[in-house]
């Protein structure tokens, strides 16, 4: 199921104003937004740009901002962009993303962490965020900030708890393999798929020695993919087990019917390398099990690299207050919206040249009208 493109502004027009009521409150609210989320789409990426991007197409602006007083200066929208309420914001956001993508059924959700490198400051951490991707929509649904002295684990249920999960598999990293969480998702209605790793010593030992052992005398059986692309080979082979009465932590996970192993060998010239991995799951349907497995790099691949590559997002230096958070939140906007405009042969680059060019096809991406296909 694609997404259904909106118009984001309904879904930001009861953000809190951070500024004073003064009669230095010279730019409206939303302006800033749309000026900032304009810039983006265009591949702005500094507050300097944006400014200068704002004041070239300020004719075509005001077809549907008010700017009162004009472009708002860089510092302004810096300012402004700092000092908003992210919790109000990533509520907006899920609001607009969900109402696109409402039904979750069948979908894999992505869980997964990113740092935005170049907000760190000093002894300041950088700003680490949880995001949650449909991978088949490849659409953004949810980022959640890691608060600081925290992690992923106590970020991820705040996370799980703004979506609909029925019917959708979940699929977590090593740091997402919790008791808690697997619990949240089973209570949501949801199937999981949770890397199983060294931060459950004891558990993943007896998996892995299970697990290894019957594959070794031919008992399980084995779902093998082989992909070949620029003179490298990957072969996968896919291993779930639902006879897993003996497992002594089996009535401490929620929802858990089987584990999984996935061998990974890869073969370049003549390098060969082999990798195993290990998971906890909630399914029992072998190739739904692979597939979740592989679809969990679409938010590597298809969402972390892309706002890196493309969006110069861990060059981004962004830094006061909580611009660095809700400047990732309009990224996500933009790389949504882009992603499901556009001639299915234009790269995310391309359309955002597009974008800066073609004024007809900013004011389609902002306003929600599908283009030709998706990319």
């Amino acid at each position: 199921m694609l997404p259904r493109l909106l118009d984001p502004r309904p879904y930001f027009t009861h953000l809190p104003d951070p500024r004073r009521v003064t009669r230095n409150k010279l730019h409206p609210l939303q302006d800033i937004l749309m000026i900032v989320l304009c810039a983006v789409l265009s591949g702005v990426e500094d507050w300097v740009g944006m400014e200068a991007f704002a004041e070239e197409k300020e004719a075509w602006l005001r077809g549907f901002l008010d700017l009162p007083n004009g472009i708002p200066s860089h510092d302004t929208l810096s300012d402004v962009m700092g000092r908003m309420d992210p919790v109000a914001f990533r509520a907006g956001f899920t609001a607009w993303a969900t109402a696109a993508l409402p039904n979750l059924a069948g979908e894999q959700v992505c869980v997964d962490g990113k740092t935005v490198r170049g907000s760190r400051d000093g002894e300041n951490p950088a700003v680490h965020l949880v995001s949650a991707f449909a991978g088949q929509a490849r659409w953004v649904l949810a980022q959640q900030a890691v608060a600081e002295k925290s992690n992923e684990i106590t970020a991820i249920p705040d996370l799980l708890a703004l979506l609909d999960l029925q019917g959708a598999v979940v699929s977590t990293d090593a740091m997402g393999c919790q008791k808690a969480i697997a619990q949240t998702i089973i209570d949501a209605g949801a199937d999981y798929v949770l890397a199983l790793k060294d931060n459950h010593p004891t558990l993943c030992e007896d998996v892995q020695l299970w697990l290894d052992t019957e594959v070794a005398c031919g008992r399980l059986p084995i779902h093998e993919t082989i992909e070949k692309d620029h003179g490298r080979i990957e072969i996968r082979r896919y291993t779930l087990s639902n006879q897993i009465d003996w497992l002594e932590a089996k009535p401490d996970w929620a929802g858990l019917q089987a584990v999984g192993r996935v061998e990974s060998i890869r073969i370049i010239g003549d390098q060969t390398s082999t990798e195993h991995r290990y998971f906890l799951c909630s399914l029992t349907d072998p190739e739904r099990f692979a597939a979740s497995v592989r679809g969990h790099w679409g938010i590597e691949n298809q969402q972390h690299w892309v706002l890196d590559v493309q969006f110069g997002e861990d060059a981004c230096q962004t830094r006061n207050d909580h611009s660095a958070e809700n400047l990732a939140l309009i990224r996500r906007i933009a790389l949504n919206v882009l992603r499901h405009n556009g001639p299915s042969r234009d790269s995310i680059r391309r359309r955002k040249l597009r974008a800066a060019l073609n004024d007809d096809y900013r004011l389609r991406l902002l306003f929600g009208q599908p283009g030709p296909a998706a990319a």
